[in-house]
């Protein structure tokens, strides 16, 4: 193998999979699943060999994905991070962050999306 063939094999390694927020819309009824991923590209991958085989944990998406088929569904990134510009021990707290800002502006809840709203903790004064 010629050194610049291992020198681009290396790079390609050593570069991290695209990070970030991603949108699953149902374009038939406008519902949509709001998620993030430390590895896009595989992310989608993985849903849709889920939804394709019967097996995706989200009951009311994969419901929806036998009644209206994979035509009727896009996928989107909406955000990703900069890894170049945040440590690597703080690249998952960033994603996280995203996807929490991304729940809070699109709301995928209820009639809106697939997403199950997590309660809030609450706290107990005396």
């Amino acid at each position: 193998m010629s050194d610049r063939r291992k020198e681009l094999k290396l790079a390609y390694k050593l570069t991290p999979p695209p990070m970030g927020v991603y949108r699953f819309k149902n374009n038939k009824t406008g519902k949509f699943l709001i998620g993030s991923s430390m590895n896009l590209t595989g992310r989608i991958n993985s849903f849709r060999l889920q939804l394709n085989t019967d097996t995706h944990p989200n009951k009311p998406l994969q419901s929806d994905w036998k009644v209206y088929g994979s035509d009727a569904f896009t996928y989107e990134v909406l955000e990703t991070i900069k890894p170049a510009e945040i440590s690597q021990d703080q690249w998952r707290n960033a994603v996280s962050q995203l996807e929490e800002k991304w729940l809070d502006k699109l709301q995928p809840y209820g009639d809106n999306g697939y997403n199950k709203q997590k309660r809030k903790a609450t706290t107990h004064e005396n």
